[in-house]
């Protein structure tokens, strides 16, 4: 077995706004598996690490993949290569997207249709943060290109002008027409998002993602408890390395719904237990992408597609770079499909 990785960068066609950071550009590491076991004999995944996000951003995170492909490498069957990763989300979400694009990951889901392009994978239409009429312009390109779920990230504008646009989009649309997600990115303050969730919740939102920064999770549960909107957790669950650590904070917390980003939360087989931890609980979920490439996308396609979901999904529509990986991933109106 031969196991290599190549870091890359990816371009913006805008600026990517969000309450915590702004991007032109974004790198990632791309992961090669030669071995007989895979069809065609190699196979790509995307080591997707996010900078300023990841629990395992550190200036040796290319020592420490090199020292993963070098230890895989070192296996006799793609079995053993997987169990010798460190539990490092971006590393194995790298592995593990490799294998799910060659048809080895062990899903049922491979079977789910997305791949045949049978069916596609209904995802809310992302609309990122920008000055107002920028925002509006997207809004209108989200609506017009027939996405009925849309997400906002909010925090990164004035307040007041947010709520205007919020209010413009239920003058023209009820919810029934269309749903409306936010995300604040942990944008929020303890003392101030439940003001700001009253406020917001007269244009019937859908969720609010990550209110406040991760890791207060007293302050998190009571907003959790008073809010007029449901609320999803998305950076609290990173760095998590138990099923014991995962499900002592969804009890603390109780939130009504997890966003799972598996490049950040653990890979694909830790995103499965964070799915299960919350069934259990009655805990809705959704999965997003993390502004991986197309390799990283068609990964979490054909997972997400696995799991049979029934709500809307956060995935990537691959058109966020100009130098993005050719793919044969498509947008037909609000569903993703594989050509």
């Amino acid at each position: 077995m031969k196991v290599s990785w190549e870091r890359y960068t990816l371009r913006f066609r805008e600026r990517a706004i969000t309450s915590r950071d702004s991007m032109t550009e974004k790198a990632t590491w791309f992961v090669r598996i030669e071995s007989d076991e895979i069809p065609g004999g190699e196979a790509v995944g995307e080591a997707a690490m996010f900078k300023g996000l990841s629990s395992e951003d550190a200036p040796d995170f290319e020592q420490r993949l090199d020292m993963a492909c070098r230890a895989a490498a070192g296996c006799t069957t793609i079995t053993d290569a997987l169990d010798s990763l460190p539990p490092i989300p971006s590393i194995r979400f790298g592995f593990e997207s490799a294998l799910l694009r060659s048809g080895l990951y062990p899903t049922s889901g491979l079977e789910s249709g997305w791949l045949s392009g049978e069916v596609g994978i209904r995802i809310n239409g992302l609309v990122w943060m920008g000055d107002k009429p920028t925002m509006r312009r997207r809004i209108r390109e989200k609506l017009d290109s027939g996405f009925h779920c849309v997400k906002l990230k909010i925090g990164g504008i004035d307040f007041e002008d947010e709520l205007d646009l919020l209010a413009d989009i239920r003058r023209e649309f009820s919810p029934d027409d269309i749903e409306l997600r936010l995300d604040a990115n942990g944008g929020f303050t303890p003392d101030n998002a439940l003001r700001r969730l009253e406020r917001l919740a007269r244009f019937d939102i859908h969720s609010l993602e990550q209110p406040i920064k991760p890791g207060q999770w007293e302050q998190m549960r009571e907003i959790c408890r008073l809010s007029p909107i449901d609320i999803a957790l998305d950076e609290e669950l990173i760095g998590f390395r138990s099923g014991e650590e995962k499900a002592a904070m969804l009890d603390a917390i109780s939130p009504r719904y997890i966003i799972l980003k598996p490049s950040l939360c653990g890979g694909f087989r830790e995103s499965e237990e964070w799915i299960s931890l919350a069934s259990r609980r009655d805990i809705g979920w959704w999965a997003t992408s993390a502004l991986e490439s197309n390799i990283g996308l068609e990964a979490l396609g054909i997972w997400t597609a696995s799991l049979n979901p029934s709500m809307p999904q956060g995935l990537g529509t691959g058109n966020l770079y100009t130098n993005n990986i050719a793919s044969r991933l498509e947008m037909r109106g609000e569903r993703l499909w594989f050509g």
